[in-house]
């Protein structure tokens, strides 16, 4: 089912609820109730729920949406210290430059056609896509410069190799959720306390209390909805995506 439909869904079962919960209050309410008597405390407790649940919700849109951002800069790391393998082994014998760039090759493919569907499929890393890394850093260290300006070229060689195993090891810590599960806990369960004290402040079936009542509850959907989407930053809505490996390495096709 597409994400955009289960938003729809979502908003639209989260809104009738609502809806019917306060048509239902309403036929049973008493015929001497009056609305208009709200005691001022539950005024201010609504009130003052609805400010630190809203504080709440743009923390937890703000934490996702971080991760979100440096999960691209993993990824954008690792593809850029791959680049800088493929290119600076140009000062070394013809031999041992293509195998580098073979392996640097054969890890690139990996990364896009077959680890990119790992992450998103089983939110981990596969064990081809580390074994090809050791062979890029064995490739690099094993060999014995024979000219100062090979040895000039060996040890940022090496850095790079560790820059890409460590974008890599932040790639993998990223592949999860963000959210723990006791956060959701708290985010749902304060969504239900704050809808809920709508009807702790009487209020009618009119049509523009209802519509507004529809929308409240709309727009706190809405937001559980983009935290969910951007929960998981490999796998979930608007992910991190493996373009900084396609723009550095063109030919391969995505």
């Amino acid at each position: 089912m597409p994400e955009w439909l289960v938003l729809v869904l979502g908003m639209l079962a989260a809104v009738a609820v609502v809806v019917v919960i306060t048509l239902l209050r309403d036929k049973r309410a008493a015929e001497d109730e009056d609305p208009s008597e709200t005691p001022d405390v539950i005024e201010y407790m609504t009130m003052w729920i609805g400010v630190i649940y809203a504080i709440v919700l743009g923390l937890a849109v703000a934490g996702v949406w971080e991760a979100r951002s440096g999960a691209q800069d993993h990824v954008q790391a690792e593809a850029q210290a791959l680049h800088e393998i493929y290119e600076r082994v140009r000062v070394y014998p013809p031999d041992v430059r293509d195998r580098i760039r073979a392996d640097v090759d054969a890890y690139a493919a990996q990364v896009v056609d077959k680890e990119w569907k790992e992450m998103a499929d089983h939110g981990r890393l596969s064990q081809r896509g580390t074994d090809l890394l050791a062979q890029i850093r064995q490739d690099v260290t094993d060999y014995q410069p024979a000219s100062d300006f090979q040895a000039q070229a060996y040890q940022p060689l090496v850095d790079q190799v560790a820059a890409l195993d460590q974008a890599r090891s932040a790639r993998a810590d990223s592949t999860g959720a963000t959210m723990p599960t006791v956060v959701w806990i708290g985010l749902l369960t304060g969504a239900a306390i704050t809808i809920g004290m709508v009807f702790a402040l009487q209020i009618k079936r009119t049509r523009r209390e209802l519509v507004l009542a529809g929308l409240f509850t709309a727009t706190i959907t809405f937001m559980l909805f983009l935290i969910w989407d951007f929960d998981e930053p490999y796998s979930r809505g608007i992910t991190a995506t493996v373009q900084p490996f396609l723009n550095l390495f063109p030919h391969l096709k995505g």
